[in-house]
């Protein structure tokens, strides 16, 4: 886990670092829409798996984690894959984005966008 992870995550499935945080905060603060970020997992991709990141608002049977001010919403199934994860936000030149660091997966694709477990 990378040390720049915010510390007030006991008992969350997937944590965030600071710049994830921030990201987040500054989208929401965009959409009027939005209530919340929601991740999950479903299957596809060329390993199996893929990630989904999305902001919106809670669905019946979602897990809700309100830790850094805003809520994070997943389902029961993607529970399962996402524990132990770790949500990055990298920005640069060359492109920017979220990044999954996820302890429990066994393999994954070139691009980093589908994986197995």
């Amino acid at each position: 886990m990378s040390t720049n992870t915010i510390e007030k995550q006991q008992g969350l499935i997937v944590k965030l670092t600071e710049s994830a945080v921030k990201e987040v905060q500054r989208r929401l603060e965009q959409s009027e829409a939005s209530t919340g970020l929601r991740l999950g997992v479903k299957g596809g991709g060329c390993s199996g798996l893929s990630y989904i990141i999305d902001f919106g608002n809670k669905k019946d049977g979602d897990k809700v984690f309100d830790n850094y001010g805003f809520n994070i919403y997943i389902d029961p199934k993607s529970s399962l894959y996402l524990k132990d994860t770790e949500l990055d936000y990298q920005g640069g030149f060359m492109g920017s984005g979220f990044k999954f660091v996820n302890p429990n997966v066994s393999n994954s694709c070139g691009c980093g966008e589908s994986f197995s477990v």
